[in-house]
């Protein structure tokens, strides 16, 4: 009996001292669980061909060893101006967000917003934005850890009036993105207004508004195609574009092992931007072939765009002035982007979206044909195959600051 005792105790002493290193040895295993935060719906091209292969590639890139859980439509609570800070305080490990959203609290990254002095091209400005966030954007991105910088397709004239000359904008109210699209519009004699991009067609139907300032790739989810027939573009540089960061909170990146840092650093910076840049651009092509085989479509060329140069001449001017009275060269970085986007102005075009496969007749009353979508080069495929990222119901607590004034919310 007294054998039998003993035996049951030392293999008790056996189990609680195994039992931590069990225990050690199964939260090691366990993967690093982050979450993604954006304000994009879980259908637009951002979400579907941008983010969500980012994040598998880094799942795949880390054998599992990362899981990134994404949170569309600002399921976690609070609104886009929130994203920056939720991503700074650790509310949230990553975000995808607009600096523009808290209008003045990045003035360095302006620059690429200013009427006329990005390139037409998505990914021209982002790899250009990457290389001048590394060398002017350091201090004013400080809170939090950015993966990557980029911009948003240009902004196309849409509205139900040819619109060739300054003097077709004269009294016209137009969507606008940030404010220094307002002061562009405004400058060439129309008003800009901002509301949030879901209320785009109640505000069109009921001649709120007479047309946007926006890029090509939210005319399809809104159906803008259906209300404005009359689209204007710009051969060469932008009147408009907008800037995003995928930013990552720095306490979290700091915590992760030298080899998963290894894999957020191989899929930031330019191997991240440019995906995102060529994104922009393949869907807006896709978006203006497909509008352009039903409604005008005016180019304005370089020579036909001198007066609105001219006439925008006083945006920049101003903005001169903020930075100076912030005791920013504002000069040097309009300098320094222009010098990146042309080193950057030879990249070669995207790749047409290829025409979707016809699916095989099914004897289904109700089947709807497939929608077409813009082929979008994904990050390269990891070897070891794992689950796709997970998009996360909303969750019930939502954050107690009081969110500040909005600007827009993007599709």
């Amino acid at each position: 009996m007294m054998r039998v005792a003993r035996r049951a105790l030392l293999a008790s002493i056996a189990a609680s001292i195994v039992a931590p290193a069990v225990l050690r040895r199964a939260a090691a295993d366990a993967p690093v669980a982050l979450k993604l935060h954006h304000s994009f719906s879980a259908v637009s091209g951002a979400h579907e061909r941008f983010l969500v292969p980012w994040a598998r590639k880094v799942e795949g890139d880390s054998q599992g060893r990362i899981r990134v859980d994404i949170f569309p439509s600002m399921q976690l609570g609070g609104s886009p101006a929130h994203l920056y800070d939720q991503v700074r305080d650790g509310m949230t490990d990553l975000a995808w967000l607009l600096p523009s959203n808290t209008p003045g609290r990045f003035a360095r990254i302006e620059v690429f917003e200013l009427p006329f002095v990005p390139s037409r091209r998505a990914l021209v400005n982002s790899r250009a934005l990457q290389d001048y966030a590394t060398a002017n954007l350091t201090d004013e991105f400080a809170d939090v850890h950015p993966i990557c910088f980029t911009c948003r397709d240009h902004g196309i004239v849409h509205a139900n009036r040819a619109i060739k000359t300054i003097a077709d904008l004269k009294g016209l109210r137009l969507h606008v993105p940030n404010r220094l699209a307002r002061e562009t519009v405004h400058a060439l004699g129309a008003e800009g207004v901002s509301i949030p991009s879901a209320q785009l067609p109640m505000a069109i139907a009921g001649h709120v508004i007479d047309g946007c300032l926006d890029p090509w790739d939210l005319v399809p989810s809104l159906r803008l195609d259906n209300l404005l027939k009359e689209h204007t573009d710009f051969a060469e540089s932008s009147l408009s574009t907008a800037t995003f960061v995928l930013a990552m909170n720095k306490a979290t990146y700091g915590r992760l092992p030298g080899e998963l840092k290894t894999v957020i650093d191989a899929n930031s910076g330019q191997a991240a931007a440019g995906v995102a840049g060529t994104m922009w651009d393949v869907e807006a092509r896709a978006v203006a072939d497909l509008v352009g085989g039903r409604d005008p479509i005016t180019v304005l060329a370089a020579q036909d765009i001198a007066s609105w140069r001219k006439a925008t001449e006083p945006v920049i001017g101003s903005w001169l002035k903020e930075m100076r009275a912030r005791k920013i060269d504002g000069a040097e970085l309009i300098a320094a982007a222009n010098t990146l986007m042309a080193k950057y102005a030879d990249e070669p075009e995207p790749a047409p979206p290829k025409p979707a496969r016809p699916e095989p007749a099914e004897p289904v009353a109700s089947a709807q044909p497939p929608q077409a979508k813009a082929d979008v080069p994904e990050l390269p495929k990891a070897d070891s195959p794992v689950a796709s990222p997970v998009v996360k119901p909303a969750p019930k607590s939502v954050p107690k600051s009081a969110p500040p004034k909005e600007l827009d919310i993007p599709l």
